[in-house]
């Protein structure tokens, strides 16, 4: 096929230069027609006021799939950061990146600098869609701040046997709770079978702080739903719970971004709702590239989150009040104080290891 001739897209006060328009970036499903690469770029133009009211002015790791995304696609790196799937994680920005876009120096949590992308206008984001970005991964800080959160994200997720209307029921729970401790949640599909809320909090604590919040809003949902768990490690979820994956709340971790696509059948997106429409919701691959344009000419349902930033003390004395204490941290951080051993619990051998969690070395 002969190679299409590239176009060229009016954003805002600049042009971007689409290349590859149309290539095939989502094949057509039995829902939902095929989608090229200028229609991805155009989906971004088409809903930025309200992308950028949720991502604007954040660094974001971009997941870039160059080539399109198909059913068996894998998404991966190496240790070093090299390529070694269809799609990949891009931290840093790509060689020949303009230089009128801007980018945020963030921390790793080995303290390594890294210049991320920061959304400071949404050329920046139909730009990352040109280069094959689907998906937004918005960091939880503000480039005026980059150490301090100014969202609690709690994350939802299925595993393998429960089901979106298990998350959708977790999610009416973890609103009535926040409501409760005078905090307002706003709900969000993952784009998958999963839910995210979003809490707007005052830029005053930590990323350990906030995931200390999640981790006690957590251990008050499990004791409320039986369905839900905190448990890290997986064999200890059981197959049909909602996981509240705390640890998305640290330096470095993120989610979906609101309004970006995700890599699945029929290009769904991570839908922004009110709690009245997610209550409705038994499909979240309704809400996808083709439809959510229409879907937002009704307002966006998160216009007024920065109206109220709240503090995150109800849900830190949750933390210290109820029993369990500190969780395991990923792979990839130092071991910290307080920690679990970092091993399965299956594999776990008691002597081998200290109240603080660390190895005992073997004498010889």
């Amino acid at each position: 096929m002969a190679k299409s001739t590239a176009v060229m897209l009016t954003v805002g006060e600049r042009e971007v230069r689409v290349s590859s328009p149309e290539r095939v970036v989502y094949e057509a499903t039995d829902w939902a027609p095929e989608v090229t690469k200028l229609q991805v770029c155009e989906y971004f133009v088409a809903v930025a006021p309200a992308f950028m009211h949720a991502s604007g002015d954040r660094p974001v790791a971009l997941e870039r799939w160059p080539g399109g995304w198909r059913e068996g696609m894998t998404l991966s790196v190496d240790s070093i950061g090299r390529q070694t799937g269809d799609g990949f994680y891009s931290k840093r920005l790509p060689k020949g990146a303009p230089d009128w876009l801007e980018t945020c120096r963030v921390l790793t949590p080995n303290g390594r600098p890294i210049d991320e992308l920061c959304l400071s206008e949404p050329a920046a984001a139909v730009w990352a869609a040109q280069m094959g970005t689907l998906t937004f991964h918005p960091w939880a800080v503000r480039k005026t701040d980059l150490d301090r959160p100014d969202e609690l994200r709690l994350d939802l997720d299925p595993q393998p046997g429960a089901t979106f209307a298990d998350a959708r029921r977790v999610a009416a729970v973890a609103r009535e709770l926040l409501e409760e401790l005078g905090l307002r949640g706003y709900p969000k599909t993952s784009g998958n079978r999963g839910i995210h809320i979003y809490v707007r909090i005052r830029p005053e604590w930590s990323f350990d702080e906030v995931r200390h919040a999640a981790i006690g809003l957590g251990r008050e949902l499990e004791r409320r739903d039986d369905g839900v768990t905190t448990a890290w490690w997986k064999e200890e979820r059981g197959d049909a719970s909602i996981f509240l994956d705390f640890n998305q709340n640290l330096r470095d971790r993120t989610v979906a971004g609101a309004w970006s696509l995700r890599p699945r059948p029929g290009a769904p997106v991570s839908t922004p709702m009110s709690w009245e429409r997610l209550a409705d919701v038994d499909d979240p691959r309704a809400f996808n590239l083709h439809t959510v344009p229409e879907y937002l000419a009704d307002g966006d349902p998160w216009a007024d989150m920065d109206d109220t930033a709240y503090a995150l003390d109800p849900l830190l004395r949750l933390w210290e009040e109820l029993p369990g204490g500190e969780l395991n941290f990923p792979p990839d951080y130092p071991k910290m104080p307080g920690e679990p051993p970092r091993v399965q619990p299956s594999k776990k051998v008691a002597e081998h290891w200290d109240e603080q969690g660390n190895r005992i070395p073997d004498i010889p």
